[in-house]
């Protein structure tokens, strides 16, 4: 299964910064999200993409978990030669990820 089955995102960018939200469709697959959506395995998932450090903030609340990952786009969006690096494109990379 893809994430993409359980949950949804939303994306943002500063700099080089790309701020990634995934939010469960239903509640209950929160604790999925949560034990599957590691640091090391958003890291691996993006590897050659994102050059530093990846954070996660959980927000079980919200059934969504929020990762913060530095140099990640390049440069940024405006010194970027790549095409669209931008968060919206890396969260629809982020969704394919396989669970």
């Amino acid at each position: 299964m893809q994430l993409r089955d359980i949950a949804h995102s939303r994306a943002g960018d500063k700099g080089d910064i790309s701020n990634i939200s995934v939010i469960a469709y239903r509640i209950e697959d929160y604790a999925l999200l949560e034990r599957e959506l590691t640091v090391e395995r958003v890291r691996a998932h993006f590897a050659g993409v994102v050059r530093g450090e990846v954070v996660r903030y959980a927000l079980p609340q919200l059934g969504a978990l929020n990762f913060v990952m530095q140099r990640a786009l390049g440069g940024g969006v405006t010194r970027s030669l790549a095409l669209d690096a931008h968060g919206k494109a890396l969260s629809g990379v982020m969704l394919g990820m396989e669970l």
